[in-house]
């Protein structure tokens, strides 16, 4: 999909950690949970299929949210509390910070009723005790598939997704007029740009100094036919089988060293986030391997761009990660039954999954929003890409796979390592001993 000049619904970077959530200082903000008891009976798994399901009562409700996301349910707050007298108090925390606060707080019950958040928090989530299961029904069925299971672990659904986040491709059409098919294909023509003196670099993608970027290379990798964990049927990860060490993945171990510095240097171990785009913005290379969150800025200097999908270096697809962001009901809320009619009956409405995405810019997981917010070229390309996707996995055994699998890309990536197929299972070694100890 091409995008000209403009880019249309502003984008934000998502917070992808490597390992723990980063420790920023969260705002100096507490909240309780609503005074009122919970009815006889009544659970955070309670099912709530209709509006009428909650009478109008004095509840009060807390929903602990990030200050982008906060003006976009306001509407939908208010809305709620005219129907059913129930009155939402949004509390803005620090997205950093907010997933250990949760966990931390919810059981003392200082904690919110409503959770706003990544699918990925929820291994920690459960493994916490501190979510219940959201009953969406037929509901289910007007969400993409990919936002469904994102949200769903161990079999059960735990929130409410309203968008979705990947990587594409983004290609400089003055540099590159054409879309690509393969990697191979994609750095030939940047290796033309170059030649030919209108470009200072192939192929950019922004890198850590110390873990490189698992999540960006992703899709590369899987169309090796490498993958972290085995899936179920259903989609679900198994964490007990850690998948790293195949041959795809050593396969994709010799192309990090082979594309690295002290080969082709397509990689480039010094190019972090910042400047890849740097270098992008100044026209100095035809693609960049990133997310949403940089096109307003790419729209804004005025070139012109398209969103190609994934180039594939293997024989399957090349799958990104996809991060689904959604609601989550406390499980220690004393009002379980008005906080699922809230995020079931309401936060899934086409009017409040419209306002986040006019706020936030990710593609809407609710179909209805997508289809109205893809007359965005941007927003349709990324939303189509992330449809093939594949959930960042959310199980706590990530928490011992990042650190090991950044650090080896790095070295891969500076030719640190004699024999890249040894040092690639040499770190999915180091993985599973970490997962095993925990």
């Amino acid at each position: 999909m091409t995008g000209k000049n403009t880019a249309g619904a502003r984008f934000t970077r998502r917070s992808f950690t490597l390992g723990a959530v980063g420790a920023l200082s969260a705002l100096a903000l507490t909240a309780c949970g609503g005074t009122s008891a919970p009815a006889a009976g009544t659970s955070a798994a309670a099912s709530t299929s209709a509006a009428a399901s909650v009478p109008a009562t004095g509840t009060n409700l807390t929903m602990w949210v990030d200050a982008e996301r906060a003006p976009a349910l306001k509407s939908i707050a208010a809305k709620f509390k005219t129907e059913k007298g129930i009155d939402v108090k949004l509390v803005v925390k620090d997205f950093a910070a907010v997933r250990d606060d949760f966990i931390t707080q919810a059981p003392t019950g200082k904690g919110p009723d409503i959770l706003v958040g990544p699918h990925d928090w929820l291994g920690k989530l459960v493994q916490n005790g501190v979510v219940a299961p959201v009953q969406l029904g037929d509901k289910a069925a007007s969400f993409t598939e990919s936002s469904i299971k994102a949200m769903t672990y161990d079999g059960q659904t735990y929130g409410v997704p309203y968008s979705i986040e990947n990587v594409a491709l983004i290609r400089n059409t003055e540099l590159a007029p054409e879309a690509k098919t393969t990697l191979d294909e994609v750095i030939a023509e940047g290796k033309k740009a170059v030649s030919a003196g209108d470009a200072k670099f192939p192929f950019l993608v922004g890198l850590d100094p110390k873990q490189a970027d698992p999540y960006h290379l992703y899709p590369l990798q899987t169309s090796l036919g490498s993958q972290v964990f085995e899936q179920n049927d259903d989609g679900s990860y198994d964490s007990t089988k850690l998948a790293l060490d195949t041959a795809g993945g050593k396969e994709f171990a010799q192309l990090l060293n082979d594309l690295g510095d002290k080969g082709e240097k397509v990689l480039n171990s010094n190019i972090t986030g910042d400047i890849a785009k740097e270098k992008f913005l100044a026209g100095e290379s035809p693609y960049f391997l990133s997310g949403p969150w940089n096109v307003p800025d790419i729209a804004a200097k005025g070139i012109k761009f398209a969103i190609d999908p994934l180039p594939t270096t293997g024989d399957k697809p090349a799958q990104p990660f996809i991060g689904v962001n959604g609601f989550f009901v406390s499980a220690k809320s004393t009002n379980a039954l008005a906080a699922n009619e809230f995020v079931v009956n309401y936060l899934s409405l086409e009017e409040a999954q419209d306002e986040l995405f006019k706020v936030g810019g990710r593609p809407p997981a609710l179909t209805a929003s997508f289809d109205k917010a893809a007359s965005d070229p941007v927003v349709k390309a990324y939303g189509e890409i992330g449809a093939n996707g594949v959930p960042m996995p959310a199980v706590p055994a990530m928490d011992a796979v990042w650190a090991d699998w950044g650090g080896t890309e790095l070295n891969l990536i500076k030719g640190k390592e004699a024999d890249p197929a040894a040092a690639w299972s040499k770190m999915a070694s180091n993985i599973e001993k970490k997962i095993a100890d925990n």
